[in-house]
């Protein structure tokens, strides 16, 4: 089973692609995650879990479910994460995750796809976008080649600089950089609620139909980046920078 977690799109896209190609079964973990609820799994076939990378690790989020969560069934696990450029000692975080839930892990995918991560780095156009997608295709026909004869992911070497990205570093962000109060709607926003909808957290409300954010943010970038009239900004960190959303997968 294909168990996802995205925030505009990138790793639903590699979910959609894997489940594809192993003709296997699809899960979303929005609506658990929205609901504070774990999920109840069984499959027969390996547990394939599919996530961005926030500041090197597993979104906090994502691993609060999938500790909720119970599987039966098969013991086998994977993991795939989408990044903009690396993650870290990830691996290792997840080898740990699967311990605690009694499962066996063959290893950590990193798949480089499109930056979203509007409130602090750059967002590639549609274009470098498309093509970042296109290479991000035979790492993931690979992956599910090594799934599909139940070969271990390869294994990455990792140094110093990694575990500080994954340590000192992403437990700095969690504490400090996640913080919701610089979200705001311009005049452009027309009161359409998708915002509120997509979060993962349930951090939005509309008050006289306008978006208010509460301090529950896992800076998912959902609201900023699915905004049909791209009326949200992070402060002056996100103006004038493109908003991404990855298309759904179509095989």
């Amino acid at each position: 089973m294909i168990i996802y977690f995205t925030g505009t799109g990138n790793s639903r896209y590699c979910a959609g692609m894997l489940a594809d190609r192993l003709q296997d079964e699809l899960t979303d973990s929005f609506p658990f995650i929205r609901g504070g609820v774990g999920a109840e799994l069984v499959s027969q076939r390996p547990w394939v879990f599919v996530s961005p990378t926030y500041a090197w690790q597993l979104p906090r989020i994502f691993t609060d479910f999938i500790r909720k969560s119970s599987f039966s069934g098969s013991r086998e696990a994977y993991f795939v994460m989408t990044c903009g450029s690396d993650t870290g000692r990830a691996a290792a975080a997840n080898r740990a995750l699967c311990r605690e839930k009694g499962l066996l892990c063959r290893g950590t995918l990193t798949v480089v796809m499109p930056e979203n991560y509007v409130a602090m780095f750059p967002v590639p156009g549609e274009a470098e976008a498309q093509k970042i997608i296109a290479a991000a295709k035979p790492v993931l026909e690979s992956g599910a080649a090594a799934i599909r004869d139940g070969l271990d992911f390869p294994g990455v070497k990792t140094g110093l600089a990694d575990s500080f990205k994954s340590g000192l570093a992403n437990r700095f962000f969690n504490r400090f950089a996640i913080k919701a109060k610089a979200f705001a709607a311009s005049d452009a926003c027309v009161g359409c609620g998708k915002c509120a909808e997509s979060c993962p957290l349930g951090n939005i409300t509309l008050q006289n139909e306008r978006p208010v954010w509460d301090n529950r943010c896992t800076h998912c970038m959902a609201c900023i980046c699915g905004c049909p009239s791209e009326a949200i900004e992070y402060g002056k960190a996100s103006a004038g920078k493109p908003r991404y959303q990855c298309p759904e997968y179509r095989g």
